[in-house]
């Protein structure tokens, strides 16, 4: 019988549980980790996208999420779209948060 199956043995007595101290110990080591490389890099690129938002005016030329650019004709405040200009007598309306770069003077004609 013992060639199909092995002997059991008595397993070796537990390890003693650690005390809770370790345990609270690593979880603020987790916690300032979550903050540090998740939570504030996070909240600063939050806060420079809304500075930029609030900064965009009539002849800006910016890049939208979907690759557009263009050139800001008109801007609303009260509801959050600006007007974008793309080449002559073409338009388009587009939210305030769906740009994501304000480009240099002058990128338009060097395209």
């Amino acid at each position: 019988m013992s060639l199909f199956i092995s002997t059991a043995h008595a397993a070796a007595a537990p390890a003693p549980a650690g005390g809770g101290m370790e345990m609270i110990i690593m979880l603020a080591v987790f916690g300032l980790v979550f903050y540090f490389m998740i939570y504030r890099p996070q909240s600063k690129r939050v806060k420079e996208h809304k500075s930029l938002m609030s900064e965009l005016s009539k002849g800006d030329e910016v890049l939208t999420q979907g690759g557009l650019v263009g050139k800001i004709a008109k801007v609303s405040d009260e509801k959050d779209f600006i007007v974008i200009s793309i080449s002559e007598g073409t338009e388009v309306t587009v939210q305030k948060a769906a740009i994501s770069a304000v480009l240099p003077k002058g990128t338009m004609k060097s395209l």
